[in-house]
């Protein structure tokens, strides 16, 4: 909105030709998804307590986990909020794939929201039942990547890292792989949020890496050099990625240990889907197996350990998710929170060094 309004001024005032620049608006879409949360995330969190609004614990989980019983959830209600607010004032709104990530954001945090009004609310603590959780997901990357891909906004072809002449042509099976990519990832997401301040520095990270991304796929001129592919617009999404960084600082704030608020389905399963569908825009599906590890470890831990459970009835882990195992052998939550920090940043940090050695 602020680049429709401000930049069309520049003839007049030079300093508007600032907003030109993703770098710039990525920038301040960061700073004001920060602030906002910032500004209220204290309120936010009383209105929590005062509704009473608090976490479910796991009868069969960790016996430390039972002293956050109570704590208030759905605090990525606030996130989901901030990245809307914080994206629509930046962002070009004539942008195609800023539209997409935004309703893929909104539908899987609606998803989320009705999970948790049925816990929390509801005291049902089922809530939405998981086929119903599947197939609404799946619908909606269903329209997402039928609206990318019908249209001719991205390729079908997948990218395969270091393999430059390599690039298949999937056709129509490309939307079952974007069904997996966004799906799994908001999923494996959802998972990980199981420690305080466990899912958001590995989500911050993902976001930078795929921020990072996001420019350079849209810069032709840095796309040729760098040898990824090029999509057109894809840089608009880097003030998304900015936005979504922005808010989670602000998260990060009172979620940190011994944390003051959860994210909750509702916010866990937002950004877990748009973090997927920015990896399908960029041409980067692949590479999120490797930027967001943390996840798909966590998610591979629950797999294992039910498959194993059926087919042996031995279990893999002393308990899934993966982070529950470490704390049944002696670790202390901080200690698993921290390490889990260090990993995802490393393979961030080794994930963006493959742009040069391409």
């Amino acid at each position: 909105m602020l680049y429709h309004f401000l930049y069309p001024l520049k003839e007049d005032f030079i300093l508007f030709n600032l907003f030109k620049y993703i770098t710039f608006r990525t920038f301040g879409a960061l700073v004001t998804a920060m602030v906002l949360y910032f500004v209220f995330g204290r309120r936010w969190i009383n209105f929590l307590r005062s509704r009473q609004f608090g976490q479910v614990i796991r009868d069969d989980g960790p016996k430390t986990h039972l002293a956050k019983k109570n704590t208030p959830t759905m605090g990525g209600l606030l996130i989901i909020t901030c990245v809307m607010i914080s994206s629509l004032l930046w962002v070009d709104l004539t942008n195609v794939f800023v539209w997409v990530c935004l309703f893929v954001l909104i539908c899987f945090s609606i998803i989320g929201f009705i999970d948790d009004f049925r816990k929390v609310i509801k005291k049902d603590p089922h809530g939405l039942r998981g086929q119903y959780k599947i197939v609404c997901e799946v619908a909606i990357c269903l329209i997402a990547g039928l609206y990318l891909y019908g249209n001719g906004y991205l390729s079908t072809e997948l990218t395969f890292p270091f393999l430059k002449e390599f690039q298949p042509d999937l056709g129509v099976f490309y939307l079952y792989l974007t069904v997996l990519v966004v799906v799994g990832c908001a999923n494996a997401l959802n998972l990980t949020d199981g420690l305080d301040g466990l899912v958001t520095v590995p989500a911050i990270m993902c976001f930078f890496s795929y921020g990072v991304l996001a420019y350079a796929a849209g810069n032709v001129v840095i796309s040729n050099y760098l040898q990824v592919s090029s999509v057109a617009g894809a840089g608009e999404l880097s003030i998304i990625c900015g936005a979504v960084i922005g808010a989670l600082i602000g998260f990060l704030w009172y979620n940190t240990y011994p944390a003051e608020v959860f994210m909750g389905d509702v916010g866990a399963l937002g950004i877990g889907g748009m973090l997927g569908i920015v990896a399908m825009i960029t041409k980067n599906e692949l590479l999120l197996v490797f930027i967001g590890g943390i996840f798909v470890l966590e998610a591979v831990s629950v797999i294992l350990q039910v498959v194993s459970f059926k087919l042996t009835g031995r279990r893999v882990f002393q308990m899934a998710p993966l982070h529950h195992h470490f704390e049944l052998k002696g670790w202390k939550e901080s200690k698993v929170i921290v390490r889990f920090w260090i990993i995802s940043f490393i393979l961030s940090l080794m994930s963006l060094v493959t742009l040069k050695l391409r």
